[in-house]
């Protein structure tokens, strides 16, 4: 078999030529490769004799190892050298200021919300909260909302299934606590407020499928629409922090208060409305077991966006929810 010692200078060569693996595998195949010069040899072996196979084929191995090595030094230097290259391409100046830190910040609807839970608890009130998929009973039975009521409605509310809602205020936050309450051999005052989510069919600049709602509840011997008065109006001025805000009321209905009212607030030398009120109706204390004779209560719901709005400057409502950094940026600084 001839010598094949002059094929580790020619791969050393056309390897150290080579300025790309790519080009570099394909210099490989003539070396190494299915009809490679060194492959070609170890197919030759069986072609001599046995005396003669052990001694052609440790010399074909020497040269294999030593083409295989020139191979790999080559491989390893083209990639240090890409390698090095990329870091110099993405250096960085560690010299240099070290770039701010962005500081978030509550949405400013959180920010409403953690502001009316404080006012509300320093005049007693608890928080409340509840599941924001209600069974029909508490949704809407429990509220003394009849089956022929818009609000039953598809097209008005979201139905997980025939006896599940998305609730659609908070009210039923009411009827569990006192339901819970009762449970535990706990009787009146019950004095809560029950913030959160709550669904209706509705979107425009206004309106939105899902907002939050903050709904109160007091209930205890001698409680009138005064104390009702006098709990929101006090509320507002101290959310406002204006001494000179007025709240009256309109006649109105509600399934679960009689009787009820519309809430205003004098807001730029006019009216504003701000939410609905009203007595609790007797209907709604007998689901839960509270005698309608011995107490009273008052129950009241506020839009929240509608009061982060007011106090913000926010025209549109739709801004609170399109997440853009430019609008909620504003409220982290």
């Amino acid at each position: 078999m001839a010598n094949l010692d002059h094929l580790i200078t020619e791969a050393q060569a056309d390897f150290a030529a080579c300025q790309t693996t790519t080009a570099l595998e394909d210099a490989k195949a003539k070396y190494l490769g299915k009809t490679g010069a060194i492959t070609e040899a170890l197919k030759g072996l069986g072609r001599l004799s046995t005396e003669e196979r052990p001694a052609a084929g440790a010399a074909i191995n020497v040269v294999k190892k030593q083409v295989e090595a020139a191979l790999n030094a080559r491989r390893d230097a083209l990639l240090d050298a890409a390698q090095a290259a990329q870091l110099a391409s993405e250096s960085l100046d560690v010299t240099l200021p070290a770039r701010a830190q962005g500081q978030g910040g509550l949405h400013p609807v959180s920010l409403t919300l953690r502001r009316i839970e404080q006012l509300f608890h320093s005049i007693g009130f608890d928080v409340a909260t509840g599941p924001e998929i209600e069974t029909d009973f508490y949704n809407f039975t429990a509220l003394n909302i009849p089956e022929n009521h818009p609000a039953r409605a598809m097209h008005d509310t979201f139905y997980v299934d025939d006896a599940h809602v998305l609730r659609t205020h908070t009210s039923p936050v009411q009827v569990h606590y006192m339901e819970n309450a009762l449970k535990e051999n706990k009787t009146p005052p019950f004095k809560i407020i029950a913030p959160g989510r709550v669904y209706r069919v509705d979107s425009d600049a206004t309106h939105s499928p899902m907002f939050h709602q903050v709904e109160g509840l007091w209930v205890d011997q001698a409680i009138s629409f005064a104390n009702l008065k006098g709990v929101v109006q006090d509320f507002l001025q101290k959310y406002f922090e204006r001494d000179d805000i007025k709240v009256r009321f309109r006649p109105s209905f509600f399934p679960f208060t009689e009787p009820s009212a519309e809430m205003d607030m004098s807001w730029n030398d006019g009216w504003l409305e701000i939410g609905g009120c009203g007595m609790v109706h007797p209907e709604v204390f007998r689901h839960v077991n509270v005698d309608s004779e011995q107490y009273q209560g008052f129950a009241f719901g506020l839009g929240v966006e509608r009061l982060a709005m007011l106090r913000y400057g926010v025209n549109d409502l739709r801004h609170f929810f399109n997440n853009d950094l430019r609008f909620l940026s504003q409220f982290s600084k």
